[in-house]
């Protein structure tokens, strides 16, 4: 299945990466990919809650941070990790839709 997904650092998950269109994959490597998927789907909202908790800590730390640049740091911090945490969700939503398609054909 490695052929079929890469891992994401910035996401830290696995992202589908088929090079063809889903057509022209056969049905047992279509369900193959997807029950993949669905493992690796299945992980995104304990991702999500681990990038919350790290938004909780830098939020903590700002609420208490006098010096301006760190609060800049920490302001962009979190900036990314909400961008990141957008991100997984879009992954998650998604590949629902796709998924609910091919498993309703």
């Amino acid at each position: 299945m490695n052929e079929y997904f890469a891992f994401d650092p910035r996401l830290k998950i696995r992202i589908p990466q088929v090079s063809n269109t889903w057509t022209t994959y056969s049905v047992q490597t279509q369900n193959r990919i997807l029950t993949e998927w669905e493992t690796i789907r299945g992980h995104i909202p304990d991702r999500i809650r681990e990038l919350e908790g790290e938004i909780n800590i830098r939020q903590e730390a700002l609420n208490n941070e006098e010096d301006f640049n760190r609060s800049i740091e920490l302001n962009h911090e979190i900036s990314e990790l909400a961008s990141i945490i957008n991100d997984l969700w879009i992954w998650f939503r998604t590949t629902q839709h796709i998924t609910n398609t091919k498993i309703h054909n």
